[in-house]
């Protein structure tokens, strides 16, 4: 039995579902694809799509202010 099966994978949206201009979801990094369906994907779907994000949210904060938590709604997120 895989790791994977023994523990369910969380979701990792955060109720902030506003997209940016590249179709990457403001409040969790994730695409549409990968948001669609999202409790359907196979656990290993699911952990490749988080450590995609873990990716994403480092390529961010590296973009961003160090002063800058969070960004605000009208910027653009361009991860890529």
């Amino acid at each position: 039995m895989d790791q994977l099966e023994l523990f369910d994978i969380p979701n990792p949206c955060i109720g902030v579902c506003e997209s940016n201009n590249r179709g990457y979801c403001i409040g969790c990094l994730r695409s549409r694809d990968e948001r669609f369906n999202w409790h359907q994907k196979p656990a290993a779907e699911r952990a490749h799509i988080l450590k995609l994000l873990v990716q994403r949210r480092a390529r961010l904060n590296t973009k961003t202010k160090p002063e800058q938590d969070s960004p605000s709604s009208g910027e653009s997120l361009e991860l890529f």
